[in-house]
């Protein structure tokens, strides 16, 4: 039942993840009138916000109230805040909104992810299993507004995000496991108020927390131009769509198999296999400019991102008391999925109007640093 959960909730948001970082932008522009620079500067702004806004906001809810009840609190604001869009229409308005928004909206994804270590250490749960269901859920979403836009046009997204919100709003509510309910480790919440100061005087969390920071933003250029790539090479939107698939697939495989395969290893060693299959993938994509090898190249994803992000989760789930896990988790959220990728996302635009491949080839001054980070401490530090 607490796997069953995890997996519905972890489904249910990335069903809006799934349609709010691919298709926002877009939804932007022909809907609501924005200039591409508009839009992406909007949505620049915003992953500023959120970064900011999952490092201090977050654990100050964490620190006050139950997962659960922040997560809830989350959802209602989330989707009270997105109506807001419907009347919105000049570019300040929907600035302020989009602002509002990431104020509150991506603080779910480290609650999630909070709520899956406790579970990991309370109950023993697999993480992996109920995580692929996150990754089933994006590709849903992917699939989803493909069928609904074709059918109602753009302005359908939003729509559809109103739907996924109410959903996970929903599925909070299904025999939440006790464990998400009680303080950690029955500590009062002023006990946790130096969190920040304890993971920072934790030097093994920050070497794990920098290879982290150093691999998932490796995949700026990707995320963030891998679609006008392949736009540029002629392929056609439809095939484009399809073909970004093909990442999320070999996640959810990863994802499904990586208990039976990487249960025994250690972090470190994951965090190297990660390193070396993003160095790989850039490589290849620099070297051979297809989309035949962009779409092999895909299935390097599960390392890339997989590998390295359940050594992540792993480690806090092994090394760290309960109550640092909120705290841990608010770092990962803003340093490695959004600051990191917000300023190498310029790094790769600059590259990419010089020479497309060199975007990619760029992120191997992050995977090569991010192997000998874990080389240089693994040992000292025992992970």
């Amino acid at each position: 039942m607490k796997s069953r959960w995890l997996s519905l909730n972890f489904f249910a948001f990335f069903f809006t993840w799934g349609i709010f970082l691919p298709y926002w932008t877009g939804w932007l522009v022909s809907v609501k009138g924005l200039t591409v620079f508009e839009a992406g500067a909007v949505m620049g702004a915003g992953m500023f916000i959120r970064a900011f806004s999952t490092l201090f906001l977050f654990p100050a809810a964490a620190r006050r109230f139950p997962i659960t009840g922040v997560m809830k609190a989350g959802i209602a604001l989330s989707f009270l805040i997105a109506l807001i869009y419907i009347p919105a229409g000049s570019y300040t308005a929907i600035l302020i909104v989009t602002a509002a928004f990431n104020v509150v909206y991506p603080n779910l994804l480290p609650a999630m992810e909070t709520s899956a270590s406790v579970l990991i250490q309370k109950d023993r749960i697999n993480y992996t299993r109920s995580r692929a269901f996150g990754s089933a859920g994006y590709m849903a979403a992917v699939l989803v507004i493909g069928a609904v836009t074709a059918l109602f046009g753009n302005e359908a997204i939003l729509w559809t995000m109103f739907a996924g919100l109410l959903f996970m709003l929903g599925a909070q509510y299904t025999a939440v496991p006790i464990s998400l309910h009680r303080d950690p480790a029955g500590n009062p919440a002023e006990k946790r108020s130096g969190a920040f100061r304890e993971l920072v005087r934790n030097r093994g969390f920050l070497a794990v927390l920098t290879v982290s920071i150093l691999l998932q933003g490796a995949h700026a250029s990707y995320y963030n131009y891998g679609f006008v790539y392949l736009e540029d090479m002629g392929v056609a939107s439809f095939t484009i769509g399809l073909l970004l698939n093909v990442a999320i697939l070999f996640e959810i495989l990863f994802f499904g198999v990586a208990e039976r395969l990487f249960g025994g290893m250690p972090a470190s060693r994951m965090f190297l296999l990660a390193a070396a299959g993003s160095t790989l993938r850039w490589v290849l994509i620099f070297l051979v400019p297809t989309m035949w090898m962009f779409t092999l190249t895909q299935a390097l994803h599960a390392a890339s991102f997989g590998i390295a992000h359940v050594a992540f989760i792993r480690y806090i789930s092994e090394k760290l008391p309960t109550l640092l896990i909120a705290p841990a988790q608010a770092l990962y959220a803003a340093f490695a999925m959004s600051l990191s990728t917000a300023f190498l996302t310029l790094l790769g635009g600059a590259l990419y109007e010089v020479e497309p491949g060199l975007a990619f080839l760029s992120m191997i001054i992050c995977t090569v640093p991010a192997a000998l980070v874990v080389f240089a401490t693994k040992n000292r530090f025992s992970y």
